[in-house]
Protein backbone atom coordinates (compact mmCIF):
# COMPACT_ATOMS: atom_id res chain seq x y z
CA UNK A 1 0.00 0.00 0.00
CA UNK A 2 1.37 3.41 -0.99
CA UNK A 3 1.65 6.47 1.21
CA UNK A 4 -1.12 8.25 -0.69
CA UNK A 5 -3.62 5.49 0.12
CA UNK A 6 -6.61 6.77 2.04
CA UNK A 7 -5.73 4.37 4.84
CA UNK A 8 -2.52 6.34 5.33
CA UNK A 9 -4.29 9.63 5.82
CA UNK A 10 -4.98 11.05 9.25
CA UNK A 11 -8.56 12.00 8.35
CA UNK A 12 -9.36 8.49 7.16
CA UNK A 13 -7.92 6.84 10.25
CA UNK A 14 -9.77 9.28 12.49
CA UNK A 15 -13.06 8.39 10.80
CA UNK A 16 -12.25 4.65 10.94
CA UNK A 17 -11.62 4.86 14.68
CA UNK A 18 -14.82 6.87 15.16
CA UNK A 19 -16.78 4.24 13.24
CA UNK A 20 -15.29 1.55 15.46
CA UNK A 21 -16.17 3.56 18.58
CA UNK A 22 -19.75 3.99 17.33
CA UNK A 23 -20.27 0.23 17.53
CA UNK A 24 -19.50 0.40 21.29
CA UNK A 25 -17.87 -3.01 21.18
CA UNK A 26 -14.44 -2.23 22.65
CA UNK A 27 -13.85 -3.44 26.22
CA UNK A 28 -17.24 -5.15 26.44
CA UNK A 29 -17.58 -8.50 28.26
CA UNK A 30 -17.42 -11.85 26.52
CA UNK A 31 -20.65 -12.86 24.79
CA UNK A 32 -21.78 -16.31 23.74
CA UNK A 33 -22.83 -15.17 20.27
CA UNK A 34 -19.25 -14.15 19.45
CA UNK A 35 -17.71 -17.08 21.34
CA UNK A 36 -19.76 -19.48 19.22
CA UNK A 37 -18.48 -17.91 15.99
CA UNK A 38 -14.90 -18.27 17.19
CA UNK A 39 -15.48 -21.95 18.04
CA UNK A 40 -17.05 -22.66 14.65
CA UNK A 41 -14.20 -20.90 12.82
CA UNK A 42 -11.68 -22.97 14.77
CA UNK A 43 -13.51 -26.20 13.94
CA UNK A 44 -14.06 -25.50 10.26
CA UNK A 45 -10.54 -24.23 9.66
CA UNK A 46 -9.01 -26.90 11.93
CA UNK A 47 -7.01 -24.20 13.70
CA UNK A 48 -6.01 -24.22 17.40
CA UNK A 49 -6.34 -20.43 17.62
CA UNK A 50 -9.33 -18.34 16.56
CA UNK A 51 -9.93 -14.68 17.34
CA UNK A 52 -12.43 -11.88 16.74
CA UNK A 53 -10.33 -8.73 17.04
CA UNK A 54 -10.67 -5.01 16.50
CA UNK A 55 -7.87 -2.62 15.67
CA UNK A 56 -7.95 0.34 18.05
CA UNK A 57 -5.66 3.37 18.02
CA UNK A 58 -2.72 1.68 19.72
CA UNK A 59 -3.85 -1.85 20.50
CA UNK A 60 -5.47 -4.94 19.09
CA UNK A 61 -8.44 -5.89 21.27
CA UNK A 62 -10.10 -9.31 21.23
CA UNK A 63 -13.85 -9.55 21.62
CA UNK A 64 -13.57 -13.33 21.70
CA UNK A 65 -10.58 -15.64 21.49
CA UNK A 66 -9.70 -19.32 21.60
CA UNK A 67 -6.17 -20.55 22.20
CA UNK A 68 -4.46 -17.25 23.12
CA UNK A 69 -5.54 -16.55 26.69
CA UNK A 70 -5.27 -12.74 26.41
CA UNK A 71 -7.80 -9.99 25.56
CA UNK A 72 -5.45 -7.55 23.80
CA UNK A 73 -1.95 -7.09 22.40
CA UNK A 74 0.10 -4.04 21.37
CA UNK A 75 -0.58 -2.81 17.86
CA UNK A 76 3.07 -2.94 16.80
CA UNK A 77 3.08 -6.75 16.90
CA UNK A 78 -0.37 -7.20 15.39
CA UNK A 79 -0.65 -9.21 12.20
CA UNK A 80 -4.29 -8.17 11.90
CA UNK A 81 -3.23 -4.52 11.63
CA UNK A 82 -1.82 -5.48 8.25
CA UNK A 83 -4.88 -7.56 7.35
CA UNK A 84 -7.23 -4.56 7.52
CA UNK A 85 -5.16 -2.74 4.89
CA UNK A 86 -6.63 -4.89 2.13
CA UNK A 87 -10.08 -6.25 1.32
CA UNK A 88 -11.22 -9.85 1.67
CA UNK A 89 -9.05 -12.61 3.11
CA UNK A 90 -5.49 -12.03 4.22
CA UNK A 91 -3.55 -15.28 4.37
CA UNK A 92 0.08 -15.91 5.37
CA UNK A 93 0.95 -19.58 4.76
CA UNK A 94 4.28 -19.30 6.63
CA UNK A 95 5.06 -16.26 8.74
CA UNK A 96 8.78 -17.06 8.87
CA UNK A 97 8.97 -16.61 5.10
CA UNK A 98 7.19 -13.25 5.09
CA UNK A 99 9.61 -10.34 5.74
CA UNK A 100 6.78 -8.34 7.41
CA UNK A 101 6.38 -10.94 10.15
CA UNK A 102 9.52 -13.06 10.25
CA UNK A 103 10.91 -11.01 13.16
CA UNK A 104 7.59 -10.56 14.97
CA UNK A 105 8.00 -11.64 18.62
CA UNK A 106 4.85 -13.76 18.31
CA UNK A 107 6.60 -15.65 15.51
CA UNK A 108 10.14 -15.83 16.88
CA UNK A 109 8.96 -16.51 20.44
CA UNK A 110 5.91 -17.82 22.22
CA UNK A 111 3.44 -18.85 20.89
CA UNK A 112 5.52 -19.31 17.66
CA UNK A 113 2.76 -18.49 15.19
CA UNK A 114 3.44 -19.85 11.70
CA UNK A 115 0.10 -19.57 9.89
CA UNK A 116 -2.43 -16.73 9.73
CA UNK A 117 -5.75 -16.27 7.90
CA UNK A 118 -7.95 -13.28 8.55
CA UNK A 119 -11.33 -12.26 7.11
CA UNK A 120 -12.04 -8.55 7.18
CA UNK A 121 -14.65 -7.10 9.53
CA UNK A 122 -15.93 -4.15 7.52
CA UNK A 123 -18.56 -1.56 8.47
CA UNK A 124 -21.51 -0.82 6.23
CA UNK A 125 -19.81 2.36 5.03
CA UNK A 126 -16.62 0.49 4.12
CA UNK A 127 -14.31 1.09 7.09
CA UNK A 128 -12.15 -1.89 8.13
CA UNK A 129 -12.53 -2.47 11.86
CA UNK A 130 -10.69 -5.72 12.49
CA UNK A 131 -10.73 -9.38 11.50
CA UNK A 132 -12.03 -12.80 12.30
CA UNK A 133 -8.80 -14.76 12.10
CA UNK A 134 -7.46 -18.26 12.65
CA UNK A 135 -3.85 -19.10 13.44
CA UNK A 136 -1.72 -22.22 13.67
CA UNK A 137 1.69 -23.28 14.97
CA UNK A 138 2.71 -24.79 11.64
CA UNK A 139 2.71 -23.59 8.03
CA UNK A 140 -0.42 -24.50 6.08
CA UNK A 141 -3.20 -23.34 3.76
CA UNK A 142 -6.98 -23.12 3.77
CA UNK A 143 -9.20 -24.98 1.37
CA UNK A 144 -11.68 -23.02 -0.74
CA UNK A 145 -14.52 -24.21 1.49
CA UNK A 146 -12.64 -23.07 4.59
CA UNK A 147 -11.94 -19.68 3.01
CA UNK A 148 -15.60 -19.23 2.15
CA UNK A 149 -16.69 -20.28 5.64
CA UNK A 150 -14.23 -17.93 7.33
CA UNK A 151 -15.51 -14.95 5.35
CA UNK A 152 -19.13 -15.99 5.91
CA UNK A 153 -18.51 -16.14 9.66
CA UNK A 154 -16.85 -12.71 9.53
CA UNK A 155 -20.00 -11.42 7.85
CA UNK A 156 -22.01 -12.87 10.72
CA UNK A 157 -19.84 -11.00 13.21
CA UNK A 158 -20.64 -7.73 11.45
CA UNK A 159 -24.33 -8.65 11.15
CA UNK A 160 -24.43 -9.18 14.90
CA UNK A 161 -22.67 -5.86 15.52
CA UNK A 162 -25.19 -4.10 13.29
CA UNK A 163 -28.05 -5.77 15.16
CA UNK A 164 -26.62 -4.70 18.51
CA UNK A 165 -26.25 -1.15 17.23
CA UNK A 166 -29.83 -1.16 15.93
CA UNK A 167 -31.08 -2.38 19.32
CA UNK A 168 -29.19 0.42 21.07
CA UNK A 169 -30.60 3.01 18.69
CA UNK A 170 -34.10 1.60 19.18
CA UNK A 171 -33.68 1.69 22.97
CA UNK A 172 -32.42 5.27 22.76
CA UNK A 173 -35.38 6.23 20.58
CA UNK A 174 -37.75 4.63 23.08
CA UNK A 175 -36.07 6.60 25.90
CA UNK A 176 -36.38 9.82 23.90
CA UNK A 177 -40.04 9.13 23.14
CA UNK A 178 -40.71 8.35 26.79
CA UNK A 179 -38.98 11.57 27.83
CA UNK A 180 -40.99 13.52 25.26
CA UNK A 181 -44.20 11.86 26.45
CA UNK A 182 -43.35 12.72 30.05
CA UNK A 183 -42.56 16.32 29.09
CA UNK A 184 -45.82 16.65 27.17
CA UNK A 185 -47.78 15.20 30.08
CA UNK A 186 -46.03 17.59 32.45
CA UNK A 187 -46.75 20.56 30.21
CA UNK A 188 -50.38 19.52 29.93
CA UNK A 189 -50.63 19.39 33.72
CA UNK A 190 -48.72 22.51 34.71
CA UNK A 191 -49.20 26.23 34.46
CA UNK A 192 -46.48 27.52 32.09
CA UNK A 193 -45.76 30.67 34.11
CA UNK A 194 -45.54 29.33 37.66
CA UNK A 195 -44.87 25.63 37.09
CA UNK A 196 -47.75 24.79 39.45
CA UNK A 197 -50.49 22.33 38.63
CA UNK A 198 -53.07 23.86 36.35
CA UNK A 199 -56.77 23.75 37.14
CA UNK A 200 -57.48 20.48 35.33
CA UNK A 201 -54.53 18.66 36.89
CA UNK A 202 -55.38 19.98 40.34
CA UNK A 203 -58.95 18.71 40.05
CA UNK A 204 -57.58 15.27 39.10
CA UNK A 205 -55.32 15.35 42.15
CA UNK A 206 -58.32 16.33 44.32
CA UNK A 207 -60.27 13.34 43.01
CA UNK A 208 -57.33 11.06 43.87
CA UNK A 209 -57.20 12.45 47.41
CA UNK A 210 -60.92 11.98 47.94
CA UNK A 211 -60.58 8.38 46.72
CA UNK A 212 -57.81 7.83 49.30
CA UNK A 213 -59.99 9.29 52.04
CA UNK A 214 -62.84 7.00 51.00
CA UNK A 215 -60.44 4.12 51.70
CA UNK A 216 -59.57 5.41 55.15
CA UNK A 217 -57.08 8.26 54.71
CA UNK A 218 -57.53 11.21 57.10
CA UNK A 219 -59.48 14.29 55.96
CA UNK A 220 -57.77 17.19 54.22
CA UNK A 221 -58.25 20.94 53.95
CA UNK A 222 -58.83 22.98 50.83
CA UNK A 223 -57.62 26.57 50.55
CA UNK A 224 -58.43 29.13 47.85
CA UNK A 225 -56.20 32.22 47.67
CA UNK A 226 -56.76 35.44 45.73
CA UNK A 227 -54.14 38.19 45.45
CA UNK A 228 -55.79 41.40 46.50
CA UNK A 229 -56.10 44.23 43.96
CA UNK A 230 -53.86 42.38 41.51
CA UNK A 231 -55.46 44.09 38.53
CA UNK A 232 -53.92 47.34 39.75
CA UNK A 233 -50.44 45.78 39.40
CA UNK A 234 -51.08 44.90 35.78
CA UNK A 235 -52.70 48.25 35.02
CA UNK A 236 -49.99 50.41 36.62
CA UNK A 237 -46.81 48.37 36.19
CA UNK A 238 -47.61 46.22 33.19
CA UNK A 239 -48.27 42.52 32.65
CA UNK A 240 -44.58 41.57 32.83
CA UNK A 241 -44.43 42.98 36.34
CA UNK A 242 -47.65 41.14 37.10
CA UNK A 243 -46.10 37.89 35.92
CA UNK A 244 -43.07 38.52 38.16
CA UNK A 245 -45.39 38.97 41.13
CA UNK A 246 -47.16 35.68 40.37
CA UNK A 247 -43.84 33.84 40.12
CA UNK A 248 -42.57 35.39 43.37
CA UNK A 249 -45.82 34.51 45.12
CA UNK A 250 -45.43 30.93 43.91
CA UNK A 251 -41.94 30.81 45.45
CA UNK A 252 -43.35 32.03 48.78
CA UNK A 253 -46.06 29.39 48.69
CA UNK A 254 -43.43 26.69 48.27
CA UNK A 255 -41.69 28.08 51.36
CA UNK A 256 -44.84 28.25 53.46
CA UNK A 257 -46.58 25.01 52.61
CA UNK A 258 -45.36 21.48 53.22
CA UNK A 259 -43.88 19.30 50.52
CA UNK A 260 -46.94 17.05 50.79
CA UNK A 261 -49.29 19.97 50.16
CA UNK A 262 -50.53 20.32 46.58
CA UNK A 263 -50.46 23.83 45.12
CA UNK A 264 -52.18 24.84 41.91
CA UNK A 265 -52.87 27.95 39.91
CA UNK A 266 -56.62 28.14 39.71
CA UNK A 267 -56.62 30.95 37.18
CA UNK A 268 -55.42 34.53 36.88
CA UNK A 269 -54.36 35.65 40.36
CA UNK A 270 -56.18 32.79 42.14
CA UNK A 271 -54.27 29.89 43.69
CA UNK A 272 -55.56 26.74 45.33
CA UNK A 273 -53.90 24.51 47.92
CA UNK A 274 -54.92 21.07 49.11
CA UNK A 275 -53.41 20.12 52.47
CA UNK A 276 -53.62 16.34 53.02
CA UNK A 277 -54.09 15.02 56.57
CA UNK A 278 -54.87 18.51 57.80
CA UNK A 279 -57.76 20.04 59.73
CA UNK A 280 -59.23 23.43 58.90
CA UNK A 281 -57.51 24.78 62.01
CA UNK A 282 -54.12 23.51 60.83
CA UNK A 283 -54.72 24.98 57.38
CA UNK A 284 -55.62 28.28 59.05
CA UNK A 285 -52.20 28.33 60.74
CA UNK A 286 -50.54 27.84 57.35
CA UNK A 287 -52.64 30.69 55.94
CA UNK A 288 -51.51 32.96 58.79
CA UNK A 289 -47.88 32.12 58.00
CA UNK A 290 -48.55 33.15 54.41
CA UNK A 291 -50.07 36.46 55.54
CA UNK A 292 -47.03 37.13 57.71
CA UNK A 293 -44.47 36.42 55.01
CA UNK A 294 -46.40 38.56 52.52
CA UNK A 295 -46.32 41.44 55.00
CA UNK A 296 -42.52 41.34 55.18
CA UNK A 297 -41.56 40.28 51.63
CA UNK A 298 -41.64 42.63 48.67
CA UNK A 299 -43.01 41.10 45.49
CA UNK A 300 -41.07 43.67 43.45
CA UNK A 301 -38.05 45.25 45.12
CA UNK A 302 -36.51 46.93 42.08
CA UNK A 303 -39.06 49.76 42.12
CA UNK A 304 -39.59 52.64 44.54
CA UNK A 305 -41.36 52.09 46.76
CA UNK A 306 -41.11 48.25 46.73
CA UNK A 307 -44.34 46.45 45.96
CA UNK A 308 -46.05 44.47 48.69
CA UNK A 309 -49.31 42.59 48.20
CA UNK A 310 -51.89 40.95 50.41
CA UNK A 311 -54.13 37.95 49.88
CA UNK A 312 -57.65 36.91 50.75
CA UNK A 313 -58.12 33.24 51.63
CA UNK A 314 -61.01 30.83 52.09
CA UNK A 315 -60.60 27.41 53.74
CA UNK A 316 -62.96 24.45 54.02
CA UNK A 317 -62.62 20.80 54.96
CA UNK A 318 -62.31 17.97 52.47
CA UNK A 319 -63.48 14.46 53.41
CA UNK A 320 -64.18 11.19 51.69
CA UNK A 321 -67.86 12.15 51.45
CA UNK A 322 -67.16 15.59 49.96
CA UNK A 323 -68.74 16.61 46.70
CA UNK A 324 -65.85 18.37 44.99
CA UNK A 325 -67.95 20.88 43.09
CA UNK A 326 -69.81 21.90 46.22
CA UNK A 327 -66.60 21.96 48.25
CA UNK A 328 -64.91 24.24 45.70
CA UNK A 329 -67.97 26.47 45.60
CA UNK A 330 -67.98 26.68 49.39
CA UNK A 331 -64.28 27.61 49.44
CA UNK A 332 -64.93 30.28 46.84
CA UNK A 333 -67.75 31.71 48.97
CA UNK A 334 -65.45 31.83 52.01
CA UNK A 335 -62.83 33.61 49.91
CA UNK A 336 -65.33 36.30 48.91
CA UNK A 337 -66.38 36.70 52.51
CA UNK A 338 -62.72 37.49 53.25
CA UNK A 339 -62.78 40.10 50.50
CA UNK A 340 -66.05 41.60 51.71
CA UNK A 341 -64.59 41.88 55.22
CA UNK A 342 -61.76 44.07 53.95
CA UNK A 343 -59.29 41.68 52.27
CA UNK A 344 -55.93 40.53 53.65
CA UNK A 345 -57.58 37.94 55.86
CA UNK A 346 -58.66 34.30 56.01
CA UNK A 347 -62.21 33.04 56.47
CA UNK A 348 -62.62 29.39 57.44
CA UNK A 349 -65.53 27.02 57.26
CA UNK A 350 -67.09 26.98 60.75
CA UNK A 351 -65.89 24.02 62.79
CA UNK A 352 -68.48 21.32 63.09
CA UNK A 353 -70.05 22.09 59.71
CA UNK A 354 -71.44 18.84 58.30
CA UNK A 355 -69.48 17.46 55.32
CA UNK A 356 -70.72 18.42 51.88
CA UNK A 357 -72.84 15.84 50.07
Amino acid sequence: MTDNSPLCTYAYETQRLQTLADYRILDTPEESAFDDIVEVASLICEAPISVINFIDRDRQWFKSEKGLGVRETPLDISICAHAILQPGLFIIPDTTLDPRFANNPLVTGEPHLRFYAGALLESQDGYPLGTLCVLDYQPRELSERQRFALQALANQVMAHLELMQAHREQAELIRELETARHDLAKRAATDPLTGLLNRRAFEQRLNQEVALMQRGAPPAALMLIDLDLFKTVNDTLGHQAGDEVLVRFTELCREVFRQADVIGRWGGEEFVVMLPRSSVAEAHLAAERLHQILATTAMLDDISPPLYITASIGICSLTGSSNLDECLQKTDELLYQAKDQGRNRTVCEPQGTPPQH
